[in-house]
């Protein structure tokens, strides 16, 4: 699994400080939700993503290495991601996501897969 997985992709115009709580989420085939939580540690940086309707309420955590661009002007959040990619990703634990290194694990890995990486 990449180092970067978890870090925001300095290309992505993302600056450390701004909220993205509320944003608009768009995978490569079209929008997902929006962003619940996020956060800036490094190297353990992710969005957590309320998807609505669109996947029957659930919630996915994807690590901040997703993301390809940040639109604060729109309020938009791009990640490199389709829809069933999100989708098919690892079931989203509330209670695992912060502090248990193997769920990270299991999430890191899954989308370093996905993503080539």
């Amino acid at each position: 699994m990449s180092e970067n997985m978890w870090s925001y992709n300095p290309e992505s115009h993302y600056t450390p400080g701004t909220s993205l709580v509320g944003f608009k989420v768009e995978a490569s085939d079209g929008h997902i939700g929006k962003v619940d939580e996020a956060t800036e540690e490094v190297g353990s940086s992710y969005i957590v993503v309320d998807t609505g309707p669109w996947i029957f309420g659930k919630e996915v955590l994807l690590p901040a290495g997703t993301v390809v661009r940040v639109d604060v002007k729109e309020e938009k959040v791009q990640v490199n991601l389709t829809k069933d990619q999100i989708k098919d990703s690892p079931e989203y634990d509330k209670d695992k996501h912060r502090g248990d290194a193997g769920y990270r694990t299991e999430v890191g890995n899954y989308y370093g897969r996905n993503m080539g990486i």
